[in-house]
């Protein structure tokens, strides 16, 4: 469960607050006057797309439907 805490609690023990996320994974949700303003998480990574990861990787062919030689088939491997 997301722990709500005020600014002044925050202000007056933010470590602890920020070993608790870093710990447990948990976000503390930051108030103003019992309005929500700040989210405090544990930072992850963005994920990259898996054609991202490929890039740059394949290779252009000027003629692609023309048979590919023995010698540029092997460079490959």
């Amino acid at each position: 469960m997301t722990e709500h805490v005020s600014k002044s609690q925050f202000k007056a023990r933010a470590l602890e607050f920020f070993r608790r996320v870093e710990t447990t994974g948990e976000p503390v949700v930051i108030t103003d006057r019992g309005q929500p303003r700040l989210e405090i998480r544990r930072y992850s990574a963005p994920r990259r797309d898996s054609l991202e990861t490929l890039r740059g990787t394949v290779l252009r062919y000027d003629a692609p439907m023309e048979p590919v030689g023995d010698d540029v088939w092997e460079a490959g491997t």
